[in-house]
């Protein structure tokens, strides 16, 4: 099984042999870029790429990851033939050639050897399913967010990824943008106190449970819609699902706690210094969720109230001041903490400086900002917020075990059922 082990390996090989045919075959011409001369980056040190449904998101993401020299990307995999067309012309133009390789089923692109990561950015459903797909086709990851549906998703997805030994990136792209960076550092620093509580910037967590209407179902080339819907329940093809109208659908999506949650509450995590657990309580509200911590800390998932900061804001409040910051990148105090005021202009929707994270773990084999653990712990959150919201009663929840205490029907929702023949 390939792995990013081997991608060095073939690296020392590669450079071995030009030695060597140097030496036994003078005069021997080697292209200087060949060699990472003049700014390029020699084949044996690219990082090989390729993509699985790449939307909108997705595109923007691609974007920054073919702008580092270190990559290439090779292949796009999609249900969709239009989408896999549009992949295929972006990566064609940029590279000046006819090489993206396009495949209708996943798996297909993942058993190439010469494939060392993978960008993933297909609708909610997929995440986790194909992640741990790629990880056992020894692929190091990018992963757009929602990374889980379920809590037993987010655990499988953490497993699968550390026993595969593999890199992975939740694209929850805040832990790797100055803002948020900073507004964390106030708090770990201590320059706001004790820290007391967190508030994570979260949407009206309901979704519907009916279906659209069936509609003439496309052919296979087109939409492969058996592929496209995956583990979830089948239900009769309606284009708006495949235009992006998938959303607000609880078997397609895990509501608002969780939309933006996966940012906010992933960004209160750790401000609290708690990647490595979660809440041990979760009580509901109209529409959100308090959390509270076993060393009492309380977070606060609410959709309201906020300072004007941007979306997917978060704010931070210990017993001597508080922070608030969000996607404008702006930064608001308390009285006694504005002497560390700060001007930041990246904002919080740009995947630059994730991707670069990203790219240099996948060379280091040092963990990511957002790795598998770390996103495992913070959708955890979410999804048992989620659950409490649904059941409308509080819940008291085991860290360790991560299942909750004493009441059966919130422990049933701790999974879904998927459809065969596809399996975790």
């Amino acid at each position: 099984m390939p792995d990013r082990s081997s991608a060095v390996s073939r690296r020392r090989f590669l450079a071995a042999a030009a030695q060597a045919g140097a030496v036994l075959a003078v005069p021997l011409f080697v292209p200087g870029r060949a060699l990472g001369k003049d700014g390029a980056v020699s084949p044996s040190e690219r990082i090989v790429l390729g993509g699985l449904g790449i939307g909108g998101r997705g595109q923007h993401v691609l974007g920054c990851m073919m702008d580092e020299p270190v990559v290439q990307f090779v292949a796009i995999a999609d249900a969709r033939r239009m989408r896999r067309e549009q992949i295929k012309n972006l990566a064609d133009t940029k590279y000046g050639n006819k090489d993206c390789a396009t495949y209708r089923d996943f798996r297909e692109m993942l058993a190439r050897p010469d494939i060392d990561a993978v960008l993933i950015a297909t609708g909610d459903r997929w995440h986790t399913l194909a992640s741990i797909y790629a990880a056992k086709a020894g692929k190091d990851i990018y992963c757009e967010k929602p990374c889980s549906m379920t809590i037993a998703e987010s655990r499988a997805l953490a497993d699968t990824v550390n026993r595969y030994g593999r890199i992975y990136q939740a694209g929850t792209q805040r832990r790797s943008i100055a803002n948020f960076i900073f507004a964390a550092d106030l708090v770990h620093s201590g320059k706001l106190g004790k820290l007391k509580t967190v508030h994570a910037n979260t949407l009206a967590p309901g979704v519907r449970h009916d279906w659209l209407p069936a509609e003439p179902e496309p052919p296979k080339d087109e939409v492969d819609w058996d592929l496209w819907l995956g583990p979830c329940p089948w239900r009769p093809f309606n284009k708006q699902y495949v235009a992006g109208g998938w959303r607000g659908f609880f078997d397609f999506h895990g509501g608002g706690i969780l939309e933006w949650g996966a940012h906010t509450v992933d960004l209160c995590q750790w401000a609290a210094q708690a990647d490595h657990t979660t809440p041990v309580e979760y009580e509901p509200t109209p529409n959100g969720c308090i959390a509270t911590y076993a060393n009492g800390v309380k977070l606060v998932m609410r959709d309201t109230g906020w300072m004007g900061l941007g979306t997917c804001s978060a704010r931070y409040e210990g017993e001597d001041g508080w922070v608030e910051t969000g996607d404008t990148g702006r930064v608001e105090l308390s009285a006694g903490a504005r002497a560390e005021q700060r001007v930041f202009t990246e904002v919080g929707t740009s995947p630059v400086s994730h991707v670069k994270n990203f790219l240099e773990c996948v060379k280091t084999r040092t963990p990511a900002n957002a790795n598998a653990d770390v996103a495992a712990r913070s959708h955890i959150v979410c999804h048992a917020a989620y659950i409490a919201w649904q059941l409308g009663r509080t819940l008291k929840f085991d860290p360790v075990k991560e299942e909750f205490i004493g009441d059966a029907e919130a422990n049933r929702m701790r999974s879904r059922a998927l459809r065969e023949p596809w399996r975790i």
